[in-house]
């Protein structure tokens, strides 16, 4: 028996306003949406029910942003990677994401690193990666 990752939640304050800024970074959509949670889902996710336990295990993965009334106070346990494609313009998405709110993080990070360090508009830090074929 296995699960099955189902959701990544997030700490918001604003949750409305977290989930469509993820949802748009992401470029997937918002599934539920009411005052206690958001969730969003990549595009291609089925919103039916799914019967076989082979296909609920090939399922992707969604953000869930829940309300809390604290502010974040360190630095993540856990965050989001993300990658453009080789294709992509890699530093022209991270300029993309800061004109939308994200900033950029010092986490301790060396300088020669392939990656950068961004956070959030709620302070939440993520990475984006080196472009990626795979």
């Amino acid at each position: 028996m296995s699960l099955r990752l189902y959701t990544v939640v997030v700490d918001s304050h604003d949750i409305a306003s977290q989930a469509r800024w993820w949802a748009e970074t992401l470029d997937w959509h918002i599934v539920y949406e009411d005052q206690d949670e958001v969730a969003v889902v990549p595009r291609h996710a089925s919103t039916d029910p799914v019967t076989s336990g082979e296909e609920w295990q090939r399922q992707p993965q969604g953000l869930v942003f829940v309300p809390v009334p604290e502010d974040k106070q360190v630095k993540n346990r856990l965050h989001l990677d993300l990658a453009p494609h080789t294709s992509q313009d890699r530093d022209a998405e991270i300029e993309g994401l800061i004109q939308r709110g994200a900033t950029r993080v010092d986490v301790g990070q060396d300088d020669d690193v392939t990656w950068t360090v961004l956070a959030d508009p709620e302070g939440n830090e993520f990475c984006v990666l080196s472009s990626r074929d795979r």
